[in-house]
């Protein structure tokens, strides 16, 4: 199912692009600028099981995106300035923000030297349990787990499956069955604990993607220092904020940034909602983020920036660079507008 999804999203963005329709459309739905979403920047795996390669792109992608923005004469600028644009309603230039979800190491040794290359800023947003070393990056211990094994028996909320995953299609299925299930557990403690039951059974250790792949606190103070980096927050365990109780959900966002801001000794104004989508962040999430002092808030919602968000600061658009469509030739389609406008019914500011 998800494999078709994706076919059909890629053949939309096609659609678009051999029809010039994203020409037409740019002027009408481009906004005032584009706030971008990445995850891991790494160079491409030659694996044959990949279930989690929408959250990464190349380097090359990433400069191939860079270069296009400044071609087209936008503004690359750090959320500070994104801020006091749509406050003072400045949108005598179009802008790009360029941000970068979880804190991966991958950030400051692959993604860094193309921003450098560029001069152009970037926000990383930094989920402090996986900066402690004791967080979990479920989705990707997952998929290790699943990739090691060629036969899973799992116990999820009373249903028993056995999972024969002798083959990279059989592979796939499984992850995208338990991801989704496991996706739709009523709160993240439901889900850690399903995810700490597989673990044990398989002995895997939960907490070893979240050392290897992402920044310490040890390594992350160096990389604040960078006149090109924002540091902004993510949550205290990445989870789905929406299906916390208001006390939970309101300790996610002041305690990560209160963890981040002791130990890197700057300010941390800017926020990611971890998952970001309808089912993870709404408008009490959204409230929460502006009680609490937040600049502003991201979602992973799809869409451009227009003068409505300066109404609705602490629940801002993104566009995603999916690593499923990481083409150059898409980048003029992703940058017009046209895309993101058919996916929103042509609604430009979606807060509910």
């Amino acid at each position: 199912m998800k494999h078709f999804r994706h076919n059909i999203i890629r053949a939309g963005l096609e659609a678009l692009y051999y029809t010039g329709a994203h020409r037409v459309l740019r002027p009408i739905f481009s906004g005032i600028g584009t706030i971008f979403m990445l995850h891991s920047v790494r160079p491409a795996r030659d694996d044959s099981f990949q279930p989690n390669r929408h959250l990464e792109v190349t380097p090359d992608f990433l400069r191939a995106t860079l270069r296009h923005l400044r071609e087209l004469g936008i503004d690359l600028v750090p959320m500070d300035e994104l801020h006091r644009r749509l406050r003072a309603r400045d949108f005598s230039r179009r802008f790009a923000c360029i941000t970068l979800d979880d804190g991966y190491r991958d950030n400051r040794d692959f993604a860094l030297p193309v921003f450098e290359e560029f001069g152009a800023p970037f926000t990383v947003f930094v989920t402090s349990d996986f900066a402690e070393g004791t967080g979990r990056l479920w989705w990707v211990t997952l998929e290790r787990l699943i990739a090691a094994q060629s036969r899973l028996d799992v116990s999820i909320e009373g249903q028993e499956l056995r999972l024969d995953i002798a083959t990279p299609e059989a592979k796939q299925a499984a992850f995208d069955r338990l991801h989704d299930l496991l996706r739709s557990l009523p709160n993240g403690g439901d889900l850690d604990a399903a995810m700490t039951a597989l673990c044990l059974r398989y002995g895997v250790d939960e907490t070893a993607a979240a050392r290897e792949l992402c920044l310490p606190w040890n390594e992350l103070r160096n990389f604040a220092a960078h006149p090109l980096v924002t540091i902004g927050a993510h949550g205290i365990t990445h989870c789905m904020l929406r299906r916390q109780t208001e006390l939970v959900a309101a300790h996610e966002l002041t305690g990560s940034r209160a963890r981040i801001q002791d130990e890197l000794q700057r300010p941390v104004d800017h926020l990611a909602y971890p998952y970001g989508d309808r089912a993870s962040a709404g408008p009490r999430e959204f409230a929460i983020a502006q009680a609490v002092g937040y600049k502003t808030a991201v979602t992973t919602r799809p869409g451009m920036m227009f003068a409505d968000c300066a109404d609705h600061l602490t629940a801002l658009p993104r566009i995603s660079l999916n690593g499923h469509y990481q083409d150059d030739r898409l980048l003029p389609v992703l940058t017009s507008g046209a895309a993101t406008a058919m996916w929103n019914g042509f609604r430009r500011v979606a807060a509910a």
